[in-house]
C-alpha cells in the first residue's frame, strides 16, 4: 500500500467509529495488503485519535488462542493501542450506541512499573517489570464489515490489525495482585451474559502462559524500535471466545479468588 492508501485507510476506520457506519474490508479494496501494511494502517489511526485528544494507555494482545489462529488461519498474535476513552471501570454501564457491534472477552491484564524493550525481552524480564495482574474484560469492535455483503468474503487478519485488532474498549476489575500471586496458566473465569454461564477458560488458553504474551508483544515492538512502558496497562490475550453484547445485556466474570469484573450495555 502506499503511503496514501494507507491515509485513506486510516480516514475511513476514523470516519466508521465517528458515524457509527461500519466501511469496508480493506483487504478487498488492496487484495495485496501485508501485515506491515495493516500495522501501518493502525498506526495512521492511532496517530489520528491521538490529534484528536486521546492518550495512550497501553496495548492489547490478541489472537492468543489456537482456535482463534486457526479460524483465522494465522500462526501469530496481533496487537493494538489501548487509548483513555476506552476505559471503563467494573460495574459500569456503557452508553447506547457508543459500539458498532461490540462483543466481550475475559483476559488477564499486567499493569507495568518499568519499561520493557528490546528484542531480547524474557519471561523474568516481564515479571520483573510487572506492577501487578488485574482480572479484566476486553470490549471489541469491529469498524470494518465482518463480512462482504456482495461476495460474500469474510474480512481477514489485515481487516483487524488495521481497525486496531477490534479493540474498543477495556473494562478493570478492583483487585490488584503480584504477578507471582498466582499461576496465571490457571487463573480462569466464569463468564456469565445476562445470569448465564456462555464461557469458561483459563489463563493456559494464551499461549500456555499469558506472560508469553507480554513476552511476544516486547519482541514484535522492538522490531519497530518501540517497548512498553512504566505504567502501560496490557491486556494479554483472551482465554473465550468473544461473546455477543448487544443493548441490554451484562456480563460478569468470576475469576474466583483471583477477583470479579462486570459490565453492561445501555
Amino acid at each position: 500500500m502506499t503511503p496514501a492508501d494507507i491515509s485513506a485507510a486510516a480516514q475511513a476506520l476514523f470516519e466508521a467509529e465517528r458515524t457509527g457506519r461500519q466501511c469496508g474490508l480493506l483487504s478487498l479494496a488492496h487484495p495485496d495488503m501485508t501485515l506491515d501494511d495493516a500495522y501501518a494502517v493502525q498506526g495512521e489511526l492511532i496517530r489520528m485519535k491521538k490529534d484528536a485528544g486521546a492518550k495512550v494507555i497501553g496495548w492489547k494482545i490478541g489472537l492468543t488462542s489456537r482456535a482463534m489462529q486457526q479460524a483465522l488461519n494465522i500462526t501469530t498474535p496481533d496487537s493494538g493501542v489501548l487509548l483513555d476513552d476506552m476505559l471503563f471501570q467494573s460495574g459500569a454501564t456503557v452508553p447506547k450506541g457508543r459500539f458498532i457491534q461490540p462483543r466481550i472477552e475475559a483476559e488477564i491484564a499486567f499493569v507495568l512499573k518499568h519499561d520493557l524493550k528490546g528484542p531480547d525481552v524474557s519471561r523474568e524480564d516481564v515479571i520483573a517489570a510487572t506492577s501487578h495482574v488485574v482480572p479484566s474484560l476486553e470490549i471489541l469492535d469491529t469498524r470494518i464489515l465482518r463480512a462482504d455483503p456482495e461476495t460474500g468474503k469474510a474480512r481477514v487478519i489485515q481487516d483487524t490489525v488495521s481497525d486496531n485488532a477490534a479493540n474498543a474498549g477495556i473494562v478493570l476489575g478492583k483487585e490488584t495482585h503480584p504477578v507471582d500471586a498466582f499461576d496465571l496458566r490457571w487463573v480462569g473465569a466464569i463468564v456469565k451474559r445476562d445470569g448465564i454461564v456462555e464461557e469458561t477458560g483459563l489463563g493456559a488458553g494464551v499461549l500456555n502462559d499469558p506472560v508469553e504474551g507480554i513476552v511476544w508483544l516486547a519482541h514484535r515492538l522492538a522490531n519497530y524500535g518501540a517497548g512498553l512502558s512504566a505504567g502501560d496497562i496490557v491486556l494479554s490475550g483472551s482465554f473465550i471466545r468473544p461473546l455477543e453484547a448487544p443493548s441490554g445485556s451484562a456480563f460478569h466474570a468470576d475469576f474466583g479468588p483471583f477477583g470479579q469484573v462486570s459490565i453492561q450495555f445501555a
